[in-house]
């Protein structure tokens, strides 16, 4: 038997989020700084056969086998793109929570177009994975190329590469999922729009600069996310509490949170202290890029 492929599927936090509205069709655009975490989840594929899944770990109860899992959808996705695309048998060790706000799922379907991509010989950049990228899911383009961009739209237009500052950081879950849609349902505009993030995030972001930049946003979702789940301001509120804590905020539709903190020694030790307190939470320190 051959060796699988293997592509990780980093989690993907959303450092600022603007509902700049809600549009005609019912979706809503978006501008969020979007940085990914140096951990995820992970899936191998061996090429050949049927297109089928399994999945195995903390969170594979919740992420499922069947037809909904975003592993399958893309693998389709691409194959009606590309008739003779050769499929085979994925297998996913899902480590990240699901319906978290941390793109979990939409990492493992980008993870899955690039190993469909690796095993069909077929170019990073060609139209077609973008195509069956947007066709799986809103925040499946930006995982696509795990990097520090800006997304916009409903996540089909993104910026270039950012080089951001290494962000030494701890994330942290409830343990509540949060339905996206059920989030942007109760998303009510404020009295004026927020404004665009700054431009001058196109080229390499010094770190008291980019701090500075990032206390300015929000995200706009962190409100109608505690109305549905309130743990959220228990959590926001503790990780502010931390000594050394720069800056706290909801990740995507939530519930998972992050706090940013001035070196990973400063992150893991609070970590610590957070995983002692609250041996419920799911809690992780890691670097965001």
């Amino acid at each position: 038997m051959p060796d699988p492929l293997i592509e990780n599927a980093p989690a993907k936090v959303n450092l600022t989020l603007r509902v700049i509205g809600r549009r005609a069709d019912g979706y809503h655009d978006i501008e969020s700084l979007v940085a990914f975490a140096d951990f995820g989840d992970r899936l191998s594929f061996l090429c050949g056969g049927e297109l089928k899944l399994s999945v195995q770990g903390p969170g594979a109860a919740q992420a499922g086998e069947g037809d909904d899992n975003l592993v399958l959808k893309a693998a389709r996705a691409l194959a009606t793109r590309r008739p003779k695309l050769e499929v085979g048998a994925f297998h996913l060790e899902k480590i990240l929570p699901v319906a978290a706000g941390l793109g979990s799922g939409s990492a493992d379907a980008a993870a899955a177009l690039r190993l469909l991509a690796r095993a069909n010989k077929i170019a990073p950049g060609d139209p077609d994975l973008r195509a069956a990228a947007q066709a799986t899911g809103a925040d499946v383009p930006v995982c696509l190329d795990p990097c520090a961009r800006i997304m916009r739209g409903i996540g089909e237009i993104l910026s270039e590469p950012i080089a951001l500052p290494a962000l030494p950081a701890v994330l942290v879950n409830p343990g509540v999922a949060v339905a996206t849609k059920a989030v942007f349902a109760g998303w009510k505009p404020g009295a004026a729009p927020g404004a665009p993030f700054a431009a001058a995030l196109a080229e390499p972001a010094e770190r008291v600069r980019l701090l500075r930049q990032l206390t300015a946003q929000s995200n706009d979702l962190e409100k109608p996310a505690t109305a549905l789940a309130p743990v959220i301001a228990e959590v926001l509120a503790t990780l502010r509490s931390l000594g050394g804590c720069e800056l706290a905020r909801m990740s995507g539709s939530g519930a998972t949170c992050f706090a940013l903190f001035d070196s990973l020694a400063a992150a893991r030790a609070a970590a610590t202290t957070l995983t002692g307190q609250y041996p419920q939470w799911w809690v992780r320190a890691t670097t965001l890029r």
